[in-house]
Protein backbone atom coordinates (compact mmCIF):
# COMPACT_ATOMS: atom_id res chain seq x y z
CA UNK A 1 0.00 0.00 0.00
CA UNK A 2 1.61 3.48 -1.39
CA UNK A 3 -0.37 6.49 -0.16
CA UNK A 4 -0.56 9.26 -2.30
CA UNK A 5 0.57 12.54 -2.69
CA UNK A 6 -2.82 13.93 -1.22
CA UNK A 7 -1.91 12.15 2.20
CA UNK A 8 2.03 12.30 2.08
CA UNK A 9 1.46 15.90 1.74
CA UNK A 10 -1.12 17.12 3.52
CA UNK A 11 0.85 15.14 6.25
CA UNK A 12 3.66 17.46 6.19
CA UNK A 13 2.19 20.24 5.69
CA UNK A 14 -0.37 19.95 8.95
CA UNK A 15 2.60 18.93 10.73
CA UNK A 16 4.20 22.43 9.42
CA UNK A 17 1.17 24.02 11.47
CA UNK A 18 1.83 21.85 14.26
CA UNK A 19 5.42 23.49 14.38
CA UNK A 20 3.96 27.16 14.28
CA UNK A 21 1.05 26.17 16.84
CA UNK A 22 0.57 29.07 19.09
CA UNK A 23 2.15 31.52 17.42
CA UNK A 24 -0.23 32.53 14.78
CA UNK A 25 -1.49 31.75 11.40
CA UNK A 26 1.05 29.98 8.03
CA UNK A 27 0.88 30.94 5.20
CA UNK A 28 0.09 28.47 1.99
CA UNK A 29 3.59 30.06 0.17
CA UNK A 30 5.83 29.29 3.57
CA UNK A 31 4.68 25.67 3.58
CA UNK A 32 4.66 25.72 -0.73
CA UNK A 33 8.42 26.52 -0.67
CA UNK A 34 9.26 24.67 2.40
CA UNK A 35 7.97 21.59 1.14
CA UNK A 36 7.77 22.06 -2.58
CA UNK A 37 3.92 21.69 -3.09
CA UNK A 38 2.46 23.78 -5.11
CA UNK A 39 -0.18 26.54 -3.27
CA UNK A 40 -2.83 25.09 -5.45
CA UNK A 41 -2.62 21.87 -4.34
CA UNK A 42 -2.00 22.84 -0.59
CA UNK A 43 -5.73 24.79 -0.91
CA UNK A 44 -6.99 21.84 -2.13
CA UNK A 45 -5.81 19.74 0.77
CA UNK A 46 -6.91 22.17 3.29
CA UNK A 47 -10.21 22.34 2.02
CA UNK A 48 -10.76 18.80 2.98
CA UNK A 49 -9.05 19.53 6.65
CA UNK A 50 -11.25 22.68 6.92
CA UNK A 51 -14.26 21.04 6.10
CA UNK A 52 -13.23 18.41 8.86
CA UNK A 53 -12.72 20.50 11.67
CA UNK A 54 -8.82 20.03 11.65
CA UNK A 55 -7.40 23.22 10.68
CA UNK A 56 -8.90 26.92 10.68
CA UNK A 57 -8.26 29.68 7.94
CA UNK A 58 -7.36 33.54 8.57
CA UNK A 59 -8.02 36.12 5.99
CA UNK A 60 -5.73 39.15 5.61
CA UNK A 61 -1.95 40.29 5.95
CA UNK A 62 -1.18 38.62 8.34
CA UNK A 63 -3.23 35.22 7.49
CA UNK A 64 -2.55 32.39 6.62
CA UNK A 65 -4.05 28.37 8.30
CA UNK A 66 -3.57 27.48 11.99
CA UNK A 67 -4.86 24.08 13.49
CA UNK A 68 -8.12 24.16 15.11
CA UNK A 69 -7.35 21.44 17.53
CA UNK A 70 -4.34 21.05 20.22
CA UNK A 71 -1.57 19.29 18.03
CA UNK A 72 -2.19 16.18 20.96
CA UNK A 73 -5.64 16.27 20.07
CA UNK A 74 -4.83 15.22 16.03
CA UNK A 75 -3.67 11.89 14.89
CA UNK A 76 -2.04 10.65 11.57
CA UNK A 77 -5.03 8.88 11.23
CA UNK A 78 -7.37 11.46 11.32
CA UNK A 79 -5.57 13.35 8.18
CA UNK A 80 -4.88 10.42 6.45
CA UNK A 81 -7.91 9.55 6.44
CA UNK A 82 -9.58 13.16 5.40
CA UNK A 83 -7.48 13.15 2.62
CA UNK A 84 -6.87 9.06 1.61
CA UNK A 85 -10.24 8.05 2.44
CA UNK A 86 -10.21 4.59 4.38
CA UNK A 87 -7.03 2.89 5.08
CA UNK A 88 -7.17 -0.70 3.44
CA UNK A 89 -4.78 -3.33 2.67
CA UNK A 90 -6.94 -4.81 0.01
CA UNK A 91 -10.37 -4.38 -1.13
CA UNK A 92 -11.15 -8.41 -0.19
CA UNK A 93 -11.36 -6.96 3.24
CA UNK A 94 -15.10 -5.30 2.22
CA UNK A 95 -17.64 -8.36 2.78
CA UNK A 96 -19.31 -6.80 0.43
CA UNK A 97 -16.41 -7.23 -2.54
CA UNK A 98 -15.33 -10.55 -1.20
CA UNK A 99 -17.89 -13.58 0.03
CA UNK A 100 -15.17 -15.96 0.18
CA UNK A 101 -13.44 -15.11 3.57
CA UNK A 102 -14.28 -19.07 4.96
CA UNK A 103 -12.38 -20.26 2.12
CA UNK A 104 -9.54 -17.40 2.08
CA UNK A 105 -5.94 -18.20 3.20
CA UNK A 106 -4.54 -14.83 2.95
CA UNK A 107 -7.88 -12.73 3.90
CA UNK A 108 -6.60 -12.85 7.83
CA UNK A 109 -2.90 -11.46 6.92
CA UNK A 110 -4.56 -8.37 5.22
CA UNK A 111 -6.66 -8.08 8.64
CA UNK A 112 -3.75 -7.99 10.20
CA UNK A 113 -1.32 -5.73 8.55
CA UNK A 114 -4.44 -2.92 8.33
CA UNK A 115 -5.01 -3.28 11.85
CA UNK A 116 -1.42 -2.58 12.54
CA UNK A 117 -1.38 0.18 10.68
CA UNK A 118 -4.47 1.59 11.83
CA UNK A 119 -2.86 1.01 15.38
CA UNK A 120 -0.19 2.95 14.35
CA UNK A 121 -1.58 6.27 12.85
CA UNK A 122 -4.48 6.20 15.50
CA UNK A 123 -1.82 6.03 18.31
CA UNK A 124 0.57 9.10 16.91
CA UNK A 125 -0.49 12.47 17.53
CA UNK A 126 0.75 15.45 15.71
CA UNK A 127 2.36 16.29 18.68
CA UNK A 128 4.09 12.76 19.07
CA UNK A 129 5.77 13.69 16.18
CA UNK A 130 6.71 16.96 17.26
CA UNK A 131 8.61 15.30 20.17
CA UNK A 132 10.09 12.83 17.21
CA UNK A 133 11.03 16.18 15.27
CA UNK A 134 12.79 17.83 18.54
CA UNK A 135 14.70 14.70 18.74
CA UNK A 136 16.04 14.10 15.53
CA UNK A 137 16.95 18.10 15.19
CA UNK A 138 19.03 17.39 18.55
CA UNK A 139 20.72 14.36 17.14
CA UNK A 140 21.75 16.21 14.40
CA UNK A 141 23.07 18.90 16.26
CA UNK A 142 24.84 16.46 18.57
CA UNK A 143 26.33 14.41 15.22
CA UNK A 144 27.47 18.10 13.45
CA UNK A 145 28.99 19.47 16.87
CA UNK A 146 31.35 15.94 16.95
CA UNK A 147 32.38 16.07 13.78
CA UNK A 148 33.37 19.82 13.74
CA UNK A 149 35.84 18.58 17.13
CA UNK A 150 37.31 16.23 14.83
Amino acid sequence: MILSTKGRYGLKAVFELSLNYGEGPVSLKKISEKYDISENYLEQLFSKLKKNGYIETVRGAQGGYLLAKEPKEITVGMILRTLEGEITTSECLNREVCVRESICATRGIFEKIENSISNVIDNITLADMYEEHKNIIAEEKIKNEQKNLS
